[in-house]
């Protein structure tokens, strides 16, 4: 081997130099494998209150998306949707291909969208307006998607007749205080855990 090859190699290798830019998707994957299983966690961490109980798997939506950027955010929440279609049991009503057919299957469906659009909007930004912005971008975006397949599920598999008017005052409007809730403590933890994701990439 060459001198110059030796020095390449070396200085590709020395300790404590910032990582081959060739490492990057391997990190990121391996980021999203994480938030996939961290939106599963989520779906069983329920949260009771007077009114309702609620999960923590908006949460980890809005981190994917505020963390990992649309392309990753999104790709980790369809793993963790195949995942679960393939029948491990990580959704709240369990999982497996009939999971389809259930009301609230949709939402799932809608993390997709809600990653991507946060992730479209808050960019590499450690603006908090932005990545407020893009959290309330991100939750339309899921129940743009959760509410009109709930609305077709309940009323064309299911038999039962709903309003779209019903639908948001019974799935929507309860739930929105705590996607707020959800939304706070997402602009808390972002800043931090993104310097974390910098250092890891090599670009602090």
């Amino acid at each position: 081997m060459e001198d110059n090859e030796m020095t390449a190699v070396y200085e590709e290798e020395r300790p404590g130099q910032p990582k081959s830019p060739r490492h990057t998707p391997l990190v990121m994957l391996a980021f999203t494998a994480l938030f996939a299983a961290l939106t599963a966690v989520g779906a069983f961490i329920r949260i009771p209150t007077p009114w309702l109980a609620f999960t923590l798997q908006l949460l980890f939506v809005f981190m994917a998306g505020l963390l990992l950027g649309p392309l990753y955010g999104a790709l980790s929440q369809v793993i963790y949707v195949l995942l679960g279609l393939v029948g491990l049991p990580i959704f709240t009503f369990g999982g497996g291909f009939s999971s389809i057919f259930q009301p609230s299957f949709g939402f799932l469906l809608g993390f997709i969208p809600a990653a991507a659009v946060t992730g479209a909007i808050a960019r590499n930004s450690r603006s908090i307006l932005r990545a407020f912005l893009s959290c309330l971008a991100g939750l339309l975006a899921a129940y743009l998607v959760g509410i009109p397949y709930m609305w077709l599920i309940l009323n064309y598999y299911i038999k039962a007749s709903y309003s779209f008017g019903a639908l948001l005052m019974a799935y929507m409007l309860p739930y929105l205080p705590f996607d707020a809730l959800k939304i706070a403590v997402a602009l808390l933890c972002f800043r931090p855990l993104r310097s974390v994701i910098d250092k890891t990439l090599g670009r602090a």
